[in-house]
This record gives structure tokens, C-alpha cells and sequence, in this order.
């Protein structure tokens, strides 16, 4: 048994009838290696069942609310657990194309998860050419964190199409408190909030600078040195400043999604790294600079400054890899969409994200998990659902755009890994948007020698992210000529 942090809870607070908080992969295999050549819901069911123990929370455990909403949610082991409730099956027309598996998927990002039940579902995908077949799963990001996630994968995925040995299942089921016990529990804690509170600001303040949306503000900078001047011996690194021009991306999100996805060469990326100096993700973030600029570019809607971003970390160290909860921060960070010329483009983005990065390193960027916390549990959910309330009224009154886009980039096996006995071709890592975070989301995994690339968009906004897509193409195209020149 366990309970939702301040962060998992402000996640299930912030959905609305525009935005879900769920994140989700679309795995692409080689349904070839099946009995029959078709991977089938019984065969997931069978997998998701011997396995489930593997991986408890995401998929066995679903919420038990507070009465009277006291305290944030608790888990448990859902005792009408049945993967066949999580698990469907839809097949495309032909010819099964990439594009009409993006329109399926975007359709199927749009809908909520079911609350009653553990936060997952899973749909097999039938009909892609090839011989292939896709499996789209999805699982409310109250539930699991990026690294959770892909230690859900893990459980479920194989190194060689014979399945390995897997240890017994031999734990008690986990049961959430009872009524009184719970009440009793939030009673204390709102009666402690304000002493908590006050510690969480005290921590806060001198990172203000830090926060996306907050750091543009006049002053505040000034106000975190002269905070960390106070509680510090060193001044910490100059956080950079970021504010948020307006875009084609950056209004009120609808209810509909577009997807779309793709792979580039792990290698080709590396040898720029090799040759132009930097990271994998000092690579990719350039690639999505001049991908971006070139899609803001054709529309005429190029602002003269760059975009800010927000770049998720993890914060779970060694030994917090199995800590429950969200353990995650976000980097605010400009990205170079500005600058016309690629190489100083790409020496403008390695600039900033190391002066980024050395800035979160320093911090440790605890301001989410500190935030989270500010408003008392009982008052959270109302709260929050004001404020987003209200959001579309301030908008027309006042910019309101702490960042740009999200765009994410998560390390992956570089081996390859199979699901049922099939191999997995891809993996597209679909993740959420909102009207706060943009209404554009760019996440890549990299996996056996590839990068592959998910991104999701409100359809009312960017109707054809396929375009994105092929840009960062063209991008990674550019930054080899530049580093064979």
C-alpha cells in the first residue's frame, strides 16, 4: 500500500475536458514470429497476467479516494484485477499504411482512462503492411514516471522470442487504510500543511529563477541571488533566462489529438556529436531548433527570439530506482530557433543546455516536488480546477506561456527486444500536451541503433506533425554536411 505524492496528485488534478495526463508508447513488431502470424488479445492477456507482479502499481493497483477528500489518493491492489478489461483490438483498412496508424493512434490518445480501474489500457493494432502489428498502451502519468515506465516495459519485453524465467508471485496483496484511518491521517497532515508550507517556500526561493514562466518575470533573478546569497557560501550558476514568444502552438488546446512519428540513424547522430562536440542531446535539441524554426519559418509566425522549453529529468538516483512516485523535474531552457545559421545555431544550443544543466545539477531541481505541496491536499483538486478555469479568461487578458513545448529525450537498450515472441521494430514515445505546456510535445527514445520519435499536437493547432517529423530529417541531413565540411 501506498500514496499518491503532491506531484502524482497534481497530475490527476490537471486533466480537463481539452487535456489528459496519461503518457503512452506505440511499439511496432514483427507480428510475422506469432502463432498464425497475428499477435492476439489472449496472448497479451496470458503475458500481462504472469507478469503483472513484475510491475504492481501501474498495473494492478488502481486509486481509493479519501473520504471527503482529505488527503491525496491511496493505492491497491484492485481485487477484480482482469488484464482482458485493459486489453483491445482494432485492425486498420487497407493498405495499412504509417499515416493511417498515426490517425488511429491520435484517436485513441484522446480518450481518458477509466479511474475505477488500474490506470492502463492496451490496444493491438492489427492490419499495418508489412507483416508488422502495432500495440499502443498507455498509462495515466499519476501512476508512473518515465523511469517507471520503462521498468513496466521491462517486465513485459524478452532479450531473445523465448520467454525467460520469472520469479514467483508471492507477495500479499496490497489494501489501501480503511475510511477512519485515512480521515484521521489527512486530519493531521492539513493541520501540519502550514509549518510544511513554509519549509517548501523557504526551499523554493532561491530558484525562483529556475521556474519556467516565473524566471521572466523582472526582479526575480536579483531576488534568487540575493535568497541564495543568504542560505549559501557559493552562488549557484546563473540560471538562463527564458521567456516564451507567442506561436502557432502556444493557444487554447481542443479536445482532438494528431500523431506522428518516425526513426533517424542512432550513428549518423553520434557522428555529429563526434564531430561538432557536445551530447546525444545537445544533438537532438539542435535538431528539433532547426526543425521548428523551419515549420514556424514557412508559416510566417518565426519569432526573433528563441523558444523556451521544458526539458523533464528524472531525479531518482541510485538508490531511489524503485521509489513509488513521480520523481521528476522539469529544465527550462532556450532553444535556438532564432539564429539562422546552422553551426552557430547548433554552438548556441550547447551553450544553453549546458548552462542548463549546470544550473539543475547545482539545485537539483526539488522546486516541482516543493510546488506540488504549497496547497493542503483537501483544497488541491478545487483549486486546480479553478485555476485551469480560469486560465482561457487570463489568456485573453494576459500572455500566459511559462514555455513553448516539452521535448524529451530518454536513453533506451541499444539491443533488440521482443514482445510475445515478436520482435520490436520501434518504440514512439506519445506523451501528453496541455494549454501550460504548450500544445506540442516532442519525445524521443532511442533504441537499437535508432532514435525514434513521437510527436502528439492538439489537431486544431499543428493538423499534420508528420511535417515536424520529416523536418528533423532535414535537420540531421544539415548538421552532417556541417560536420564532414
Amino acid at each position: 500500500m501506498s500514496q499518491l505524492t503532491a506531484v502524482d496528485a497534481t497530475f490527476l488534478h490537471a486533466e480537463t475536458s481539452t487535456t489528459h495526463v496519461h503518457i503512452a508508447g506505440l511499439g511496432i513488431v514483427d507480428a510475422t514470429a506469432c502463432p498464425g502470424g497475428r499477435m492476439t488479445v489472449d496472448a497479451m492477456v496470458e503475458l500481462i497476467r504472469d507478469r503483472s507482479h513484475l510491475a504492481a502499481r501501474p498495473l494492478r493497483q488502481r486509486l481509493v479516494e479519501v473520504p471527503l477528500g482529505l488527503d491525496h489518493p491511496y493505492w491497491e491492489d484492485d481485487p477484480d484485477f482482469d488484464p482482458r478489461r485493459h486489453i483491445f483490438e482494432i485492425a486498420l483498412p487497407a493498405p495499412g499504411s504509417d499515416h493511417q496508424l498515426a490517425d488511429a493512434v491520435a484517436m485513441l490518445h484522446e480518450q481518458p482512462l477509466d479511474r475505477h480501474r488500474p490506470l492502463w489500457e492496451l490496444v493491438i493494432i492489427q492490419g499495418l503492411a508489412g507483416g508488422r502489428t502495432a500495440v499502443y498502451v498507455k498509462a495515466h502519468h499519476a501512476a508512473i514516471d518515465g523511469v517507471m515506465a520503462a521498468e513496466t516495459l521491462a517486465a513485459l519485453l524478452d532479450l531473445s522470442p523465448e520467454p525467460r524465467d520469472l520469479p514467483a508471485d508471492d507477495g500479499d496483496p496490497a489494501r489501501a487504510p480503511g475510511p477512519w484511518t485515512m480521515m484521521g491521517t489527512g486530519l493531521l497532515r492539513t493541520a501540519m500543511h502550514p509549518f510544511r508550507s513554509a519549509v517548501s517556500m523557504a526551499r523554493t526561493a532561491p530558484y525562483l529563477d529556475e521556474i519556467p514562466g516565473v524566471s521572466a518575470i523582472p526582479g526575480v533573478g536579483l531576488m534568487s541571488q540575493v535568497v541564495q546569497g543568504a542560505l549559501r557560501r557559493e552562488e549557484l550558476p546563473k540560471a538562463p533566462k527564458t521567456s516564451a514568444p507567442p506561436t502557432p502552438f502556444n493557444l487554447p488546446i481542443g479536445r482532438h489529438r494528431t500523431v506522428a512519428y518516425g526513426q533517424l540513424p542512432l550513428a549518423e547522430i553520434k557522428e555529429v556529436r563526434t564531430a561538432l562536440g557536445g551530447s546525444v542531446n545537445d544533438v537532438v535539441m539542435a535538431l528539433c531548433a532547426t526543425a521548428l524554426r523551419n515549420w514556424l519559418d514557412k508559416r510566417g509566425e518565426l519569432p526573433d527570439q528563441p523558444l523556451a522549453v521544458g526539458v523533464p529529468v528524472s531525479l531518482r538516483k541510485g538508490d531511489e530506482q524503485d521509489a513509488a512516485g513521480n520523481m521528476v523535474s522539469i529544465m527550462s531552457a532556450p532553444l535556438a530557433t532564432h539564429i539562422a545559421g546552422p553551426a552557430e545555431r547548433y554552438a548556441a544550443t550547447r551553450r544553453d543546455m549546458d548552462q542548463c544543466k549546470r544550473r539543475f545539477v547545482a539545485s537539483s531541481g526539488s522546486w516541482v516536488q516543493e510546488l506540488s505541496g504549497m496547497v493542503p491536499a483537501a483544497f488541491a483538486g478545487p483549486v486546480a480546477r479553478l485555476a485551469l478555469g480560469a486560465l482561457p479568461a487570463l489568456r485573453s487578458a494576459v500572455p500566459v506561456r511559462p514555455i513553448n513545448l516539452i521535448i524529451s529525450n530518454v536513453p533506451g537498450p541499444q539491443f533488440p527486444l521482443y514482445l510475445c515472441g515478436s520482435r520490436v521494430l520501434g518504440y514512439y514515445p506519445i506523451s501528453a500536451i496541455s494549454d501550460i505546456s504548450g500544445g506540442l510535445n516532442i519525445t524521443v527514445f532511442s533504441y537499437d541503433g535508432s532514435v525514434d520519435i513521437g510527436v502528439v499536437a492538439c489537431r486544431d493547432l499543428v493538423p499534420d506533425p508528420s511535417e515536424i517529423v520529416d523536418y528533423l530529417g532535414d535537420a540531421l541531413d544539415e548538421l552532417k554536411d556541417l560536420s564532414r565540411a
